[in-house]
């Protein structure tokens, strides 16, 4: 059963906690009040102002499992506090660990203040869960797949559109390196995990992915260049930093370019062009 008078003083107390710049938005100079504003939380967790107001005091239908979601994604709230918010407003709350989609608020501190660089968070099959502006600039937005679609694994074998991005010389290696990240999180979940069913999904469908499958390479790691054809600037060389949430086996990745090459640039005409 939802509490609503509980579930009211959550979110109030979580929105009146937190200031713009925590979470990545300007802060403004007409701002007479601290914290968030209920507008500025609606932004943050894709639904209207109207809705989330109505929680606040009291009232509108029981939230959905996925609007608490994106609640507690908005919120920056911790999975202890996630956890509180599923059960005040009357759901259990998700599953932690690999399974969960939650990204901790500390990773996305880190990614709310990336404005000016490509990033993103991936989950360990690969699956876009957040980018940056220049991010979806550099990738175009690939937060928008649904079901097996989402991992870029599985795109790489099954849509030869979602190669076209990457520098033809390295195909055969990504090939490589994905069937193989694939094996490695197969064995590390066991039977009936995600990664298992991704794999039976892709052995019918690619030829290419059966032949890498049998050949059992496990641990091939990615470069830490990455080189993109851009369809815009052209040609980008760019440097990969990998940062690990080991909790969550969630990574957020962020490209780089090295001062004064060309690719550099072309980073900062990709930014001017975004904007």
């Amino acid at each position: 059963m939802i509490d609503r008078v509980g579930l009211a003083e959550f979110l109030r107390r979580r929105r009146e906690s937190l200031q713009p710049e925590d979470v990545g938005l300007p802060r403004g100079l007409r701002r007479r009040t601290g914290g968030l504003r209920r507008e500025e939380v609606a932004l943050l967790c894709h639904m209207s102002t109207d809705y989330y107001a109505r929680l606040e005091r009291q009232r509108g239908p029981q939230p959905s499992g996925q609007m608490l979601a994106a609640i507690a994604q908005g919120l920056h709230l911790s999975l202890d506090e996630r956890d509180h918010l599923f059960r005040l407003a009357g759901h259990q709350p998700p599953a932690r660990g690999t399974v969960s989609e939650h990204i901790s608020p500390g990773l996305l501190r880190v990614l709310d203040r990336l404005t000016d660089t490509p990033a993103e968070i991936v989950t360990e099959l690969g699956e876009t869960l957040r980018q940056t502006p220049l991010g979806v600039a550099l990738t175009g937005d690939t937060t928008c797949y649904t079901g097996p679609e989402r991992s870029r694994g599985f795109r790489w074998f099954t849509d030869p559109a979602s190669r076209e991005i990457y520098a033809p010389e390295d195909h055969a290696f990504l090939s490589r390196m994905f069937a193989s990240g694939l094996r490695g999180i197969v064995t590390l979940r066991g039977p009936g995990s995600r990664a298992e069913q991704l794999a039976e999904l892709l052995l019918p469908r690619s030829e290419e992915f059966r032949q890498l499958w049998n050949e059992h390479e496990v641990g091939i790691r990615p470069d830490e260049g990455k080189r993109f054809i851009h369809p815009l600037v052209g040609r980008l060389d760019l440097t990969c930093q990998p940062l690990v949430d080991p909790g969550q086996s969630h990574v957020l990745m962020v490209y780089t370019a090295v001062p004064g090459t060309d690719s550099y640039e072309k980073l900062q005409l990709l930014s001017a062009v975004s904007a």
